[in-house]
């Protein structure tokens, strides 16, 4: 079948978002508010509904403005695939999970980029966003779009002859709960699979962002994201480990945190915790570990930061189990109450959170669990836990006394630290948050 040429006039472009996840979601609606058209594909029949009545299923994503840009046609969410061909841009948006052995899983990546290679029209962009090891773009996701019978050349020169499609990767930077940076001024980092498709993506991106930074290929742009998260997996493992040493040798980390980072120069403030959670940040040091394997080489210092941060909701359990055995309590039978189970503060996402990690062992070892989390109302089943059966207990002083325990995981900004430490019999900080909090002959562990 004959493919139609793309329009390459100055018009705000058609947009297709295939996922309408953390990710995809805010990225769509960005392209929609700068005027383009954008066509928001999930698979998920129940989300492209709500999307399409104008409500949200992310609590941080503006509703208001979400039902103004679907009664405008600007945002249309569809499962239809064959809604691609109205796009002249294409960005892949999907999940990048790792299996049981912490090996790469591109199911997702695979089953799109087979899907897009059906209806893939000449003269469209393809983007990868989703967070992968360095050579996926060029290796797995570019023979894919191939099978459409189209081709792109990898590294071809800029002043050859022009791609039947174009494919860049370009990192996702999106930090949920931050409200510093809107999204449009971070930085957006471009690399196509030669000079053309790098060129095609900058102009698609600098409709929204301010400043969009292209390198030289898709490698460079992978391994920028694997950069920026594992940088912060490794200086996480490295308090992590000295919050370990300082326990045992009787000094505050927190402290020993806070003096150091009266340093002008030369030292940046990480702090310890019940472990790593998100998307991101616990699952893509162990992309670049596999794929430098293929390479005979081993990433010890990466892999040894993953083996620490995974150690964490273990400590978290033992501190707990040794806690509750000072008080001659045990475990197996005791009422535990974990406080907060999104990854982070102030946010709703449970993608990987330390507290679903803390929340199985304990039920492994004979505890009863409760939880309370002002963001997250009931927990959904993920591919690893499944605690649907759980709804956000409330958080009042009556009730938490009648727990043998309170693990504080995430502290959220909505939290009444002073009626939590008034109020718990025992009182687990794995945050530091109470840190300033009277506590009146409260028994708190940080």
């Amino acid at each position: 079948m004959a493919r139609k040429k793309k329009s390459n006039s100055s018009e705000p472009p058609t947009v297709a978002v295939i996922g309408l996840g953390y990710v995809g979601l805010p990225l769509a609606l960005e392209f929609a508010r700068a005027g383009c058209r954008v066509i928001g594909l999930d698979i998920d029949a129940a989300k492209t509904e709500q999307l399409r009545k104008g409500s949200c299923y992310l609590k941080h994503v503006d509703a208001s403005g979400l039902k103004s840009l679907v009664e405008s046609d600007r945002f249309d969410p569809t499962t239809d695939w064959k809604r691609l061909r109205q796009a002249q841009a294409v960005i892949i948006c999907v999940p990048t999970p790792v299996n049981e052995a912490r090996e790469p899983d591109l199911q997702y990546i695979v089953k799109t980029s087979r899907e897009i290679s059906r209806y893939l029209e000449r003269g469209q962009l393809v983007v990868l966003e989703s967070t992968t090891y360095p050579g996926t773009t060029e290796e797995e996701v570019l023979p894919l779009l191939e099978e459409s019978g189209l081709r792109c050349p990898a590294r071809a020169e800029a002043d050859g002859p022009a791609p039947d499609f174009y494919l860049a990767f370009s990192p996702e930077r999106i930090d949920p709960g931050n409200t510093r940076f809107a999204l449009r001024e971070i930085p957006k980092v471009v690399g196509g699979v030669n000079p053309a498709s790098t060129e095609r993506a900058q102009r698609l991106y600098e409709h929204i962002f301010d400043k969009v930074v292209p390198v030289s290929s898709t490698r460079v742009a992978e391994m920028t994201k694997l950069l920026e998260n594992i940088y912060r997996a490794v200086n996480i493992a490295l308090v992590n480990e000295l919050k370990l040493i300082c326990q045992r040798m009787g000094i505050d980390i927190w402290e020993v945190i806070d003096a150091a980072a009266t340093k002008p120069f030369g030292f940046t403030p990480f702090y310890p915790g019940p472990g790593l959670g998100g998307h991101c940040i616990p699952i893509d040091p162990f992309y670049l570990a596999w794929k430098v394997r293929q390479y005979d080489m081993t990433t010890r210092f990466v892999e040894l930061a993953g083996e620490i941060n995974t150690a964490m909701p273990y400590h978290v359990v033992q501190t707990v189990a040794d806690a509750l055995n000072d008080q001659g309590k045990a475990v197996k039978g005791a009422r535990i109450l974990v406080l907060g189970v999104a990854y982070k503060k102030d946010i709703d996402d449970i993608r990987e959170s330390p507290a679903l990690r803390i929340m199985q062992l304990l039920v492994e070892r004979g505890a009863e669990i409760a939880y309370n989390d002002p963001h997250v109302p009931q927990l959904a089943r993920t591919r690893k836990y499944d605690f649907s059966h759980l709804r956000s207990v409330p958080l009042e002083g009556e009730s938490l006394r009648s727990y043998d325990c309170a693990i504080l995981v995430t502290d959220h900004s909505a939290y009444d630290l002073t009626q939590i430490v008034r109020n718990a019999r025992l009182l687990i900080d794995t945050r530091n948050a109470t840190r300033r909090v009277e506590c009146s002959g409260a028994r708190i562990i940080r």
